[in-house]
């Protein structure tokens, strides 16, 4: 019988050195003492442990592809605009189920402060839950109940900043060095301005600039996001402690996956716009590498809403490949999707594509049409060069195609945080009022409707058939609009991305499952099939890349994934216009006959070209 001495030396052994780099690389001289430190409430973490979890780290120990399976779906939502509160989560799990779900990510349900909370991310308690949802006995209990029915539970995990009303931050305000250690604190505006003229603004409407005075810490706070959220000094290592235990906890408490929001502004450099700095991938690699050794059954995922040229770090290059984030948004494929429904054009999206660097084969992307949050036109200005575009001018389209005010657009959405000085706006919206099916519907015009529900099977498919976790956002698998009534909550108003967070309308849920025929059936039906022919396609198991077949239709886009199985191509037509595609593209890869995966049928390539109707999705296989 192995006992808990020689498990958790195992655990040490293998991933103590990875810990111990990471540690080195952030801190230096100080790394020693910290993982001594570490070790001992590792060691404690580990011992508490509840057994039921630990039978869930030795099978994920014999499944470390746990989250790359193509069975693996993801649905993302607010506990209380799903259902109310965490315990009425567990009411609607048989929607979850219908739809394939293995991975519930409930958006931040942490203690927040009271009033503002920047939606749940200014977090006041990481121990407790929001009392207006419940307790953290209700978690630990959903956990429990989700992990019955094979589904993971996610939470966030705020890494930047705390709420001012956090217990830190109060003891930083009334003179506890220790604590004021733990944030960026500046007696006057020397330093502030110093950072000031190379950082970025991220909310340049309601929280311009970086810095806010406290007259009771008497000094310059250091506040990316809002006034109330003070950012943490990660270059402390007791910062980093903390965060190791407050992940045990969790872990313990039965949550699977922790999103580590705002990962990439966590460690400030001077003479940056800090962001993306590589001490953060050091910690990165050192959190993965303390959660291994507790509860290697847990995953991270960075939450780095980044430029292409940064992202791919996030799964880990050079030294710290494949020994960081085990998930992360692959934002880079949300923009290009919608930049191809505006464009009807798909050369930027091939540049794009083909510009990423392999991923390690251990890590995983999360890839989604839409989320709680605005769309940023991330696109690089080297990829839009790559497809003879203006990187600037063609961001200002897509601003102005989703905003509703480019002629002939089908999109309803709201300008979010427009900056007048770079020119930048984001993009509110959900994802059927950005497909058209708002307006569609306001017209009453049935091929306009058509044409908009296409778009949006066409974006689902696509999500399904990139290769990782395709994560549904709340209400998009009925199609839901958006929901202007949020200019009427004084806690909503000034931020219009609530337009696309509505409560969840389980009448609509029911309707579309009993009425496949309504725009909401429809594209329930063409999701949930789309989700069970993903789930008996081996070709899109995640250790797989997706990788760019140069189309010769700029309308559509091919992709193509080798896999020890047999080579499977997907064909998306990223247009209203029926396609006849030359088929010299698909025939030298996949022979003359081959079965369409999502229909059914079967194809001879031996004509030159093949049909693609406006918005279709195929996913193409050798015949048998």
């Amino acid at each position: 019988m192995v006992d808990d001495d020689t498990t958790f030396g195992l655990r040490m052994d293998r991933y103590g050195p990875e810990l111990v780099s990471g540690l080195r690389g952030a801190y230096g001289d100080r790394a020693e003492a910290l993982f001594t430190r570490l070790t001992q409430a590792l060691r404690s973490a580990f011992d508490a442990r509840p057994n039921d979890l630990r039978v869930l780290d030795e099978a994920r120990l014999l499944t470390p592809d746990w989250l790359q399976q193509p069975d693996m779906v993801g649905y993302v939502c607010y506990a209380d605009r799903f259902a109310g509160s965490i315990l009425g989560v567990a009411g609607h799990i048989d929607h979850l189920e219908s739809l394939g779900v293995r991975y519930l990510h409930l958006m931040p349900l942490l203690k927040p402060r009271e009033g503002d909370s920047d939606g749940g991310y200014a977090v006041a308690d990481y121990r407790s839950v929001d009392p207006r949802l419940g307790t953290m006995d209700d978690l630990v209990a959903l956990a429990a109940t989700l992990r019955a029915r094979r589904i993971s539970l996610v939470i966030d995990l705020v890494l930047n900043h705390v709420a001012r009303e956090h217990e830190w931050a109060a003891r930083a305000r009334a003179g506890e060095q220790k604590y004021r250690d733990y944030f960026l604190i500046y007696p006057d505006r020397n330093e502030p301005d110093a950072y000031e003229r190379t950082l970025p603004e991220v909310f340049p409407d309601f929280a311009p600039g970086n810095f806010t005075w406290d007259d009771e810490a008497q000094g310059w706070v250091w506040t990316t996001f809002n006034s109330f959220q003070w950012d943490l000094n990660w270059a402390n290592p007791d910062v980093f402690a903390e965060f190791v235990d407050i992940i045990c906890f969790l872990a313990n408490n039965g949550v699977e996956v922790l999103r580590l929001d705002a990962i990439a502004f966590t460690w400030k450099a001077l003479g940056t716009d800090c962001q993306n700095e590589p001490p953060v991938h050091e910690l990165s690699q050192a959190l993965r590498a303390a959660l291994r050794i507790v509860a290697p059954a847990c995953a991270l995922k960075a939450e780095a809403i980044v430029g292409p040229q940064d992202l791919i770090a996030y799964l880990g290059q050079g030294k710290h490949f494949g020994k960081v984030s085990d998930l992360a948004y692959h934002n880079s494929v949300m923009v290009q999707l919608w930049g191809a429904l505006a464009s009807r054009h798909t050369r930027l999206f091939e540049v794009a594509l083909s510009n990423f660097p392999a991923k390690p084969a251990s890590a995983t992307w999360a890839t989604y049409v839409r989320c709680h949050d605005d769309i940023g036109w991330a696109i690089g200005d080297d990829d839009a060069r790559g497809a003879y575009l203006e990187g600037h001018s063609h961001r200002a389209f897509l601003s102005e195609f989703y905003a509703g005010l480019y002629r002939g657009s089908f999109a309803k959405g709201l300008v979010f945080q427009f900056n007048p000085v770079n020119n930048d706006r984001r993009i509110s919206g959900s994802l059927a009022s950005l497909a058209g099916v708002e307006a569609a519907l306001a017209a009453g015009d049935d091929g306009q409707l058509a044409d908009a529900i296409a778009r949006v099977n066409l974006l689902h498919t696509f999500i399904l058939g990139f290769g990782g976790v395709p994560l549904l956002y709340m209400g998009d698998e009925i199609g839901t609009l958006n929901d202007y009534a949020y200019i009427d909550d004084p806690d909503h108003a000034g931020d219009n991305r609530w337009v696309h967070r509505p409560i969840l309308d389980w009448d609509l849920v029911a309707d579309a499952s009993a009425d496949p025929s309504s725009p909401a059936g429809r594209i329930l039906a063409g999701l949930t099939h789309a989700i069970g022919v993903r789930r008996t396609t081996p070709q899109l198991h995640a250790s797989v890349e997706s990788r760019v077949l140069p189309s010769p239709d700029s309308r559509v886009l091919v992709l193509t994934r080798d896999h020890p199985e047999g080579t499977l191509i997907e064909v998306y037509n990223f247009s209203e216009d029926v396609v006849e595609l030359p088929v010299y593209v698909l025939r030298d890869r996949l022979g003359t006959h081959v079965t369409e995966r999502i229909s059914g049928y079967e194809y001879s390539l031996e004509p030159d070209t093949l049909r693609v109707r406006p918005y279709q999705p195929l996913w193409l296989t050798a015949k048998a």
